[in-house]
């Protein structure tokens, strides 16, 4: 569904504020069932899906911001698979939401524009929180805030991973003054047919070489198993950052941060005595 070889994150231009009034307006009128327009919406695939009032509704784009929010058309099959969102006046299937036409969006980008926002918006809370992630993690699916530090990686026009950056100095949350004492990447997610292909590797890579003057680095706790083993892994590769990464609870004191490797190696050690 791309409008003139573009793609969303390609053409969206304009203030969010005027996308929202125009979306709000559109759902008013969805719910009067007074629309001139189709009342369907195609699924790439062929099936049909009717735009009605139960199948529509708005979330937060942004954490602890709920006056922006976006669209969403759900399958009336199962309210949680997400199938469009809705902007510049048309409904974007999801996987054509994090696709561009523009040849140098390669490799790890920092997002800057309101396009790649809702780009990692769509990767973090749809395809990670609902499509494709663990409902037992459901807390690591809120939307990033409006100012996140993130990176998402294009490879062959398509969005097929992010992570997210906790800033030295950023505030841990709006409910208390706390402030982080290192970075700490937040969150990290590759897509499902794109794993195991290193860029897990390549993300842990980047997010060390975007602080090489920190003294020690954090990753928010509690880290996953397939986590651990990338950072194993990494960890073996280069044994110069294993002084460096520790896993962190905010806003990362001493007493809140265990050495990655040390831990690596102490469970290493204990499963080997077993």
């Amino acid at each position: 569904m791309s409008r003139g070889c573009l793609y969303l994150v390609d053409a969206l231009a304009g203030d969010p504020e005027v996308l929202q009034a125009d979306a709000e307006a559109y759902y008013g009128e969805l719910v009067k069932k007074s629309l001139s327009i189709p009342d369907v919406f195609s699924i790439p695939g062929g099936e049909e899906v009717k735009l009605e009032e139960s199948c529509v509704y708005f979330v937060p784009l942004y954490r602890n911001n709920p006056t922006c929010k976006m669209l969403l058309l759900t399958d009336p099959k199962d309210k949680e698979t997400v199938l469009a969102v809705y902007l510049n006046q048309c409904w974007w299937p999801v996987e054509d939401v994090i696709k561009t036409a523009d040849p140098s969006r390669d490799g790890l980008i920092s997002v800057q524009t309101f396009g790649e926002r809702i780009v990692l918006f769509v990767l973090n809370y749809i395809i990670f929180g609902r499509l494709e992630g663990s409902s037992a993690n459901d807390a690591f699916f809120l939307p990033h805030s409006a100012t996140e530090c993130a990176k998402i990686l294009w490879r062959n026009g398509e969005a097929v991973a992010f992570y997210s950056v906790k800033m030295k100095g950023s505030l841990c949350d709006g409910a208390t003054s706390q402030c982080y004492l290192l970075p700490v990447l937040d969150t990290i997610f590759v897509r499902r047919k794109y794993r195991r292909s290193g860029l897990g590797m390549k993300m842990l890579d980047d997010f060390c070489q975007s602080f090489v003057a920190e003294d020690a680095l954090g990753i928010s706790c509690p880290i996953s198993a397939a986590m651990y083993q990338v950072c194993q892994k990494f960890l073996q590769t280069y044994p110069e950052e294993q002084k460096r990464l520790w896993e962190v609870e905010a806003p990362g004191d001493w007493s809140q941060r265990v050495n990655i490797w040390l831990k690596i190696q102490m469970e290493s050690s204990s499963s080997g005595r077993r």
